[in-house]
């Protein structure tokens, strides 16, 4: 996939392609309590900085496995970009799969952070941790 000159091959390129094109369209929706909250392009995008920087801070470097662990909504896909921001592999988990299956995920691809929306979750990685 190309945009003039630059090639589009991951998904920071074409999130930088689109916050400088669409700006200040809506990118994500959500319905939350009955009500619909709305990011554009821009706001999006600095969410997704501010968490490449918390994980830049939190130790994860480039090649690092991140599981992001949550419900389908914008801060799943903003975890997922942010982890691919810095290089890191995102590995995302579906939020109902038991401890188990987890387990043999997260020894398998070597996942060393864990990006989750719940206590469940959070529950869930400490009953596996070694």
């Amino acid at each position: 996939m190309q945009s003039g000159d630059a090639v589009l091959d991951t998904m920071p390129k074409l999130l930088a392609r689109n916050v400088k094109k669409f700006g200040n369209s809506p990118a994500f929706r959500e319905k939350d309590l009955g009500i619909w909250q709305s990011w554009n392009w821009n706001q999006a995008n600095e969410q997704i900085m501010f968490l490449a920087k918390g994980l830049i801070e939190l130790g994860v470097r480039e090649g690092d496995h991140v599981a992001v662990i949550g419900r389908n909504r914008p801060y799943l896909y903003w975890s997922l970009l942010a982890a691919q921001h810095i290089g890191a592999v995102p590995v995302p988990l579906y939020q109902d799969a038991v401890a188990d299956e987890m387990e043999y995920i997260l020894t398998h691809c070597n996942a060393t952070f864990a990006i989750v929306g719940d206590q469940e979750q959070v529950d869930k990685i400490q009953d596996i941790w070694p």
